[in-house]
């Protein structure tokens, strides 16, 4: 129980930390900040992901119920090709920020990419949605 009370406080003094880390990414000048506003850039893109998506499983989940039960697909199509573009996105940018490797500036690499397929991903994803 100690042991998980400590771990616990560890968490939360990082999040303090990193709460008291404000930097505005208008004018970030070091790589430390410009990797955390990279970092954060994906955290929103990652956002806007998350409610497109949720936006096409509303779609899919209304394609299937207007189907026969053996005939539905929509909900599983959508989160086995989310499920595989995860994958292929972390792998892509994982490639991309390779040329960094074990550099100060590899996390920015990393991030902006992750940052832009993931912008890409969304617009795909509320497209899907309007469509129908």
């Amino acid at each position: 129980m100690i042991r998980r009370l400590a771990v616990c406080g560890v968490v939360l003094m990082a999040a303090v930390a990193a709460q008291a880390q404000e930097v505005d990414c208008a004018f970030a000048e070091t790589q430390q900040d410009m990797n955390l506003c990279a970092q954060q850039d994906w955290q929103t893109a990652d956002d806007g992901l998350n409610a497109a998506y949720a936006l096409a499983m509303i779609l899919m989940t209304n394609i299937d119920a207007d189907l026969p039960v053996d005939e539905q697909g929509a909900v599983l199509n959508l989160r086995n090709a989310q499920r595989s573009w995860i994958a292929y996105r972390d792998a892509a940018c994982a490639a991309e920020a390779y040329m960094m490797q074990g550099g100060s500036a590899q996390p920015l690499l990393f991030y902006g990419c992750m940052a832009r397929v993931t912008v890409a991903r969304a617009t795909d994803l509320e497209q899907l949605a309007q469509t129908y």
